[in-house]
Order: structure tokens, then sequence, then C-alpha cells
């Protein structure tokens, strides 16, 4: 009787402090121990059947069946063939050729920029149980397959090279690469950053062809970093970078002829201020699709260039008031009659099907909503796949369509933010789904929209969000003085008190085209915000004008006048804020890194009757230190908008700063420079302004690596709970 009074006490202390306790979210949980982590599905890559799929599995790349789930074959193992042709036993990605007898193997990465890398590849011929290694051992970057997979394209050095592995040739097909100077079928630097590819180079159907970008950035102007690494000089890295109104790279498009082994230019007219963006072969083997973009970017021309006639006719040509997207929804179709392209000439981004003249035959997409991407196209079945944010701006959704734009079907069944990876056939896909205090969960459906089974649901986090006591994220939205409805969420304190008043850390980015305020899982950053919750605080985010989803007006209104508007809806989303009972309007505070810095920072100066406090990591602090693709892009060159760049650049009203400021850069980034914040820094004491600021050697925009993270994120933290 006594042992079981004893164990009912105990029971009932555990209960009450189930409900009464709550654990402590750490700075260590978070950023060290992975306490948080979400499971994802790693190395996913649907084989060429659709029905399974392969995943890496530390050494051994693996087999499964998509439907069960259940292993069918181990491919690959590679213990095995450790020491063949200097291959070291270990991988850290890998592609199949068309046939799936061929694996392309990449170890001893290295990062060059964002998605830029060079690594080793050695090839395994899985029907000859032998192993080669490409370029001799050295390292190489964007190696690609043949059509047939009897050779790999690759560049090394600036250079585009061609080789037949399983007999031992390799034919050099330029020679003009140089460092910061000709760069043969890969990005510069701006180009992998702003129109975000780095293989810049393309086969064509038959194999027999390679068409390649040429970058002469001889005139670019050049920007030198200094790492250091304890020597008694730090080490200076310079690459060309362009900045607003300076001299970028001069293009041409050429093409090799493996056959005969010559280089011939197309001729496509002006180069010299102009961008290629894209290339893509049609499905007719000398037939090659050119994006040609003018230095504005608001005028695109895609060019179907024939190299047997030296001829081209343009296909879409397409002028906006603004400016133009570039994006990858591009598909020529089999029949090489048609082809299937993403536009918002309409107001809206919709899919049009085009004959292969350049003749708009169908709107597949029609409404009053953006289409964010293209995912597949089913020619046999005349059908497209797509995400659209069809339901509200906040929540993209997976549809279908056929090829008259009829018969709308909504295939992805939950809720909030979907994206999906669609088997080669299109007969099943993997959806995966997260809402703003849902983990994401990972679901099999097949092209109807039929669940087939559920791979990961990450029911450790629910767990852990009872366990931690997390407050829901809530969605709001407001009325602005101007008119204008923002949408918003807001998290607010542990045992939330009505009575009581709070006070505020906004969180924000802003940018063109971004989304922040949607019905989507937000990472570490969840935790984050959830620990400031535990802490005392409301947090709340609000998405301004110029953000997307919601129309090609609200999120173009902001060209030429970058900042503004969104300046003012932040103010006005903070005025809204401390009109609510429960919030002290004396105490909000506003985050943000890289636009979001720029946007912190302009807020805390321009609001400097509403903002307390402000943090800015990696903050654009005048735009004429830019890069010239996105920068003219969204507000042309200084020359041109002298007030448009000086009405909204923080570095020029420096002596409004009322509130506390902390300022946080990497000395390392490549991409909003670190001089961004020196002179924001020089301005603010010219100014007499104290603030407080943090740098981080050696590391770029991410600031990452070693205590990086939770060094930054520490400072952060005490920063909010000594000035809210």
């Amino acid at each position: 009787m006594r042992k079981s009074l004893i164990w009912g006490l105990i029971l009932l202390t555990s209960l009450l402090t189930s409900v009464n306790a709550q654990k402590e979210i750490t700075h260590e949980d978070i950023w060290k121990l992975g306490t948080f982590q979400t499971k994802s599905i790693p190395g996913f890559n649907f084989m060429k059947d659709g029905s399974n799929y392969s995943r890496q599995e530390r050494t051994k790349i693996s087999e499964y069946d998509i439907t069960t789930g259940s292993k069918v074959r181990d491919i690959f193992d590679a213990n095995t063939y450790k020491g063949q042709k200097g291959f070291p036993g270990q991988f850290d990605g890998y592609s199949f050729d068309h046939s799936e007898t061929k694996i392309l193997l990449e170890s001893d990465s290295e990062a060059i920029y964002r998605r830029s890398s060079k690594a080793v590849f050695h090839i395994f011929d899985l029907t000859k149980n032998t192993m080669v290694v490409l370029a001799k051992g050295e390292k190489i970057s964007n190696p690609s397959f043949s059509p047939d997979g009897s050779a790999v394209a690759y560049t090394k050095e600036n250079n585009l090279f061609y080789e037949e592995p399983f007999k031992g040739l390799v034919t050099q097909i330029t020679f003009d690469g140089k460092k910061n100077a000709i760069i043969n079928g890969m990005c510069d630097w701006v180009y992998e950053e702003e129109f975000s590819f780095t293989q810049a180079y393309e086969w064509n159907k038959t194999g027999d062809k390679l068409a390649f970008l040429r970058f002469d950035e001889t005139l670019v102007p050049q920007f030198t970093m200094q790492l250091y690494h304890n020597n008694a000089y730090p080490d200076e890295e310079t690459f060309k970078y362009p900045k607003v109104g300076e001299k970028n790279s001069m293009m041409s498009v050429l093409t090799y002829d493996i056959k005969k082994g010559t280089v011939k230019k197309c001729n496509i007219g002006d180069h010299t201020e102009m961008y290629i963006p894209r290339i893509k072969w049609t499905q007719n083997k000398d037939q090659l699709a050119i994006f040609k973009m003018n230095r504005w970017q608001n005028h695109l021309e895609v060019l179907n260039y024939d190299l047997s006639k030296d001829k081209y006719y343009v296909l879409i040509d397409e002028v906006n008031k603004y400016y133009i997207d570039i994006t990858d929804d591009l598909t020529f179709l089999e029949n090489g009659k048609e082809f299937i392209w993403s536009s918002e000439k309409n107001g809206f981004n919709h899919i049009y099907l085009y004959d292969i003249k350049g003749t708009e035959k169908a709107d597949l997409t029609p409404g009053n909503f953006d289409v964010i991407s293209m995912l597949s196209v089913d020619e046999k079945d005349q059908k497209i796949f797509y995400k659209a944010a069809i339901k509200s701006p906040m929540e993209h959704g997976i549809f279908t369509t056929n090829f008259k734009g009829k018969d709308l079907k909504e295939l992805s069944s939950g809720s909030g933010m979907n994206n999906a990876q669609f088997s080669t056939n299109n007969k099943y896909f993997v959806c995966t789904n997260s809402m703003a205090n849902v983990a994401p969960n990972y679901v099999v459906y097949d092209q109807k929209g039929m669940a087939v089974r559920v791979i990961e649901e990450n029911k450790e986090i629910k767990e852990k969000q009872r366990i931690y006591g997390t407050s829901p994220v809530e969605f709001f939205d407001f009325i602005t003085s101007e008119g204008v409805k923002l949408n918003g969420w807001m998290i607010k304190p542990a045992k939330f008190d009505q009575g009581k008043k709070y006070p505020v850390f906004m969180t924000q980015y802003s940018g063109p085209g971004s989304q922040e305020v949607t019905e989507s899982w937000m990472g570490s950053d969840y935790w984050w915000f959830q620990m400031l919750a535990q802490k005392g605080y409301i947090i709340a985010c609000v998405d301004p004008r110029g953000t997307g989803a919601r129309g090609e007006e609200f999120k173009k209104m902001t060209y030429m006048k970058l900042g503004h508007y969104e300046t003012i809806d932040q103010i006005e989303a903070a005025k809204y804020l401390a009109s609510l009972s429960f919030v002290d309007g004396k105490r909000i505070g506003i985050f943000g890194w890289s636009y979001g810095g720029y946007m912190s920072s302009l807020a805390i100066l321009k609001g400097n009757d509403v903002f307390k406090a402000a943090i800015a990591v990696a903050p654009v602090t005048n735009w004429k230190w830019y890069d010239s693709v996105y920068t003219e892009r969204y507000m042309r060159t200084y020359k041109e908008n002298k007030d448009g760049y000086d009405q909204n650049s923080p570095i020029n009203f420096t002596e409004r700063l009322k509130g506390a400021y902390l300022l946080c850069h990497g000395l390392a980034d490549d991409n909003v420079h670190f001089q961004n914040t020196a002179e924001m820094a020089n301005s603010l004491i010219d100014a007499n302004k104290q603030f407080e600021t943090y740098f981080y050697p050696n590391r770029n925009h991410g600031i990452y690596g070693g205590n990086a993270r939770i060094h930054l994120f520490t400072k952060m933290t005490n920063f909010i709970l000594a000035n809210l």
C-alpha cells in the first residue's frame, strides 16, 4: 500500500510537471546538439523505371521500391573498390548515366561560391565492374554524361573538356581559360549568384554537339577579400565582381562539334550590354534556344538558333514595364512541334503552350493566382504538374491540368506549403508538406493524388514541441493607412496573459518576390523564436509590398524604389502591433539578414519613433556597392536613378538613429561585401551614434562553421534581452 502511495505521488507530480513546467530551449540545443533537427529524405533519386528510387547510405547506393519502401538491392558499395584508380572508398554524391549502367562518383568536394564546387570524380561501370578516374584525378567542376553515357564533359581551370574515360581519351575544347579573365562552360560570379546556375554548357539530344557560354571578364573590376589563417600576413582572395554600373562580362555562345573537333560561334548580334542567362537545346539536334536579355532586364528574347544554317528566329519576345525574372520553366516537347513556357505577361505568373514557331496556343493555368514553379510535364497524357498559390498566397499546392488548360485538379491533400518530386514517368511523386506548426512530412502519391505510403512524419518533433511547451504560430492580417492588406504571423509568449503588455521582436526579409509569411515550417529559426517566446517576447513577421505570390503589380511596385514601400509597411506593421492591448509599443525591435538586414537598418532609422532596437546581419547599406545583375534589375544604375538609391540607402540616414543597433557581418562575404558594414560604421561614427558590431573572420554570407552560428545567435539573444 505504501509503495502504491509513493508511485501515485510520483505520477501526480509528473502530471503536474508536464502541465506547468516547460523545458528550456537553449542555443546549444538549436545550433550544436541538433536536438530539434528534422528528418528528411536525403539523396532521393527516382530511377528511370519510375517505380524505384536510389539513395546514398554512407558508402552504399541502394535501390528501393517507391510504393513499399522495401530495399530492392544494393547497387554499389564504395568500400569494395577502395584504392582502385585512387578511389577513396567513400563519396559525397553520385549520379547515373541515362542507361543507369554507369555511376559518376564525387569525392573530396571543395566549395567555391554559393552553388559552385570542384571535386575528384570517378566513374564506375556496373556492367564491367570497372572503375576509372576523370581528369587524371585532378579536381574538376560540373561533369555530366553524354546522352549515350560514353563520354563526360566538364570544366577545369576555366576551360571545357570532353573525355571518353573508358578509352582513356581526353579532348580539351577550349584553351584560353584564365583566372579572372576568360571562363568557358562555367559561370562567372554574378551569373552563378543571380541567375542561379553554374554549368554553362549543354549536350544536344544526340550527344554529338556541346553548346557553351564564354565569359570574357577581363574588363570587370575585381574585388579582394582578406582571409586570416594565423600567418604573418593574411591571405587574399581576388575575384571579378561587377557592381552597379560597372562592366559586366562580355558574352559569347559557342558550340563544339565532337565529330569534326571544331568550335563555332553563334552570331546573335550585339554582345556589349546583354545577358545570356540560359541556353537549352531543342528536340532538334542542330537547334539551340538562347536566352538574350538586355542589361535593364526588361526585354527578353528566346532565340531558336539553327547551327546548320547559322540563322535564328525569335521564339519569345517579351517586354515588361518593370523587369523579367529568369526561370527554368522551358520544356521542348518530344513531338518537336511545341514547347511549354512560363511568364508574368498577363499580371500573374502562368504556364503557356506555344508551337515551335513561337505562337501561343493556350494559357494552361488561367486565373488570378501565381504559379510558383513548373514541376513536370507528361507529354503522353497531355498533362502538366505545377506548384501554385491558388488557395492563398500563404499556401502552395500541387496541381495538374491538361494541355488545353482544363481539368484542373489539386494533387496535394494537405494545407500549408507543398513541394513535389515526380518520378521519371510521372506515375508517382513524393510530396513534402509542412505547416507553420507542423514539421515536414514526406508522402508518396500516385499521379491521381492518392496517398500510397508515408515515408517520414517527424513525429519526434511533435513530441518535442509538447515537451518544450512551444507556443503556436498564429496568422493575422491588417489594413495599412494606405489601404493595403498585409499578412503576418506571431508567436505569443509562453503562458500568455491577455492582461499583460509584452515586448515585440519582429523578423522579416522583405526582398523582391520573397515570402516569409507562409504556412510552412521555419526550421532552426522556429526554435530560436520559441526560445525568445519562453523569455517573454512576442515574435512577429509581416510580408510587405514587393513580396511574392500576390501577382505582378504587388511584387513589382517597389521597382526603382527598393526599400521605400517595404520600410513604410514594416513601420505600419509595428504601429499595428503597438495598437494591440497586450503589446508594449515602447519596446518593439526588428531583425533581418541580408536584404532583411538592409530593411531592419532602414526601419530603425526612418522609424526611429517606433523601433527601440534593430539587428542587421550582412546588410546592404548602399545599393551602389551591390552587384550589377540584382541591383540594376530593380533599380537600374545609380546614374539613371540617383534619388532611388540615395533616398533608400541606410548609410544616408545614420543621424536619425535613436535606439540600439547591432551590426554583424562575415569578413569573407563574397556576396554582400563587408564594405557595406565598414562604410555604415564610418557613417555612424561621423554622426556620433553609438552602436554595437560583431564581425566574423573567414565567414561568408551565411556566417557558419565551427562555433560561428551559436556565437552569433547568443550575441543577438543577449542584445534583445538587454535592449527590449
